[in-house]
């Protein structure tokens, strides 16, 4: 089943190669969507996919890549949107 799924991370987010690395495990997955940095200092995201993966990915972004950290994840299902890709908007 394919679901969407909007996140919203904070802590030490910015600056840590977090959309990057959110990207990389994204692709990974065959998730499509966005992850961008919000003015708040979180990172938000638009995961797209089989409810599985986005599952996998709900569960990295507590964890993130290496040099952050995640104090809280804020996670609520949205609408079914198509994306061709996983794009980091700036």
């Amino acid at each position: 089943m394919k679901i969407c799924k909007r996140a919203v991370v904070s802590g030490r987010v910015q600056g840590v190669f977090f959309r990057h690395a959110t990207q990389q495990q994204a692709l990974a997955l065959g998730i499509k969507g966005w992850v961008r940095n919000l003015p708040s200092g979180e990172v938000e995201c638009l995961l797209c996919g089989e409810e599985e993966m986005v599952e996998k990915l709900c569960a990295w972004l507590h964890q993130g890549p290496p040099a952050a950290n995640v104090a809280q994840v804020k996670i609520e299902s949205t609408a079914w949107e198509e994306h061709e890709d996983f794009t980091i908007l700036r």
